[in-house]
């Protein structure tokens, strides 16, 4: 017996009907009948007879809803306390991936949030499991990076699972490296030209559900040194403390690349690509907070995108 057995129970007894019950209560009838004779047979008590006017209380019935309504009155009073709490709390929860513009202007976003308490959550990951934050785990907001030849099969399966996206950015991979990098000082950087020196990568280049060797056919070239780094922060440091590395990034800010002395350069190469997509559920009404972080993003990703 649970917190929703009980409201069956009253929610019978109020309607004086098992099939009014489960309407009120979206629970198809069979499975409502199911739960309360399991409850009667546990308790050893007869809840309801049967008459032409429907399923009135026996006695006992009496006392059990009485007693019912008393406990969902107190959860009432429970959940009606803590979101009285909650509405005065600022809340904003997303998933991203590992981009230093997004991380940008979650900086900038930051700024904004004023003197009234707050909690904020900010997780960089990759697309499946910021799905997986905004389904299971409680995250409002999300944002998701794939191949734009996979857009057909992310859009279905965002449909799929009830979720609302719409583009952030579409973008090309660019190579990004210390100043003092020889890769820095090419006129044209190529495919061929990588090998020689380290990757510095994050493991998220696969789509969920899909062949393997296929999505590998698709993604950036493998180069023989390459080190995994799930910090973005980490990555950046390598870059700016070995000229022996790179790394693949959507277009960084001006101001991190000065403050790190680095570079970014396209690859003749590399031409396929890439989108940012922004997810939150089709019933969720995005909040002022939201909105704040969404302006913030477009103009970060506007300032590092048009550079010339």
């Amino acid at each position: 017996m649970n917190i929703l057995h009980l409201k069956y129970v009253v929610c019978i007894a109020e309607t004086g009907s098992i099939n009014k019950a489960a309407e009120e209560l979206h629970v198809a009838q069979p499975n409502l009948s199911r739960v309360v004779r399991e409850m009667e047979t546990d308790l050893g008590i007869c809840f309801f007879r049967r008459s032409s006017r429907g399923m009135l209380l026996t006695p006992d019935g009496e006392l059990f809803v009485n007693q019912a309504r008393k406990i969902l009155e107190q959860v009432d009073e429970m959940e009606n306390l803590y979101k009285e709490k909650k509405q005065h709390k600022q809340r904003f929860s997303i998933s991203v991936p590992r981009a230093s513009y997004i991380s940008d202007a979650f900086a900038s976003f930051s700024r904004m949030l004023g003197k009234e308490d707050a909690e904020i959550f900010y997780h960089e990951t990759n697309a499946l499991q910021a799905v997986k934050n905004i389904l299971e785990v409680g995250y409002n907001l999300g944002i998701i990076r794939y191949a734009a030849s996979y857009d057909q099969y992310f859009k279905q399966m965002l449909e799929e699972k009830g979720l609302h996206f719409e583009l952030v950015s579409e973008f090309r991979y660019m190579l990004v490296m210390r100043e003092d990098c020889p890769l820095a000082a090419m006129d044209s950087i190529h495919f061929s030209d990588l090998p020689q020196y380290i990757q510095i990568a994050h493991a998220d280049p696969y789509v969920p559900s899909l062949p393997l060797s296929a999505v590998r056919n698709e993604e950036l070239p493998q180069t023989p040194r390459r080190i995994f780094v799930f910090e973005r922060g980490s990555q950046l440091d390598l870059l700016s403390e070995n000229p022996e590395t790179f790394m693949w990034v959507s277009p960084l800010p001006d101001r991190l690349l000065r403050q790190l002395h680095l570079v970014q350069r396209e690859c003749a190469d590399q031409r396929r690509p890439y989108r940012d997509m922004l997810i939150y559920r089709q019933d969720y009404h995005l909040t002022e907070l939201d909105k704040c972080f969404i302006t913030e993003l477009t103009h970060s990703k506007r300032a590092c995108f048009t550079k010339k």
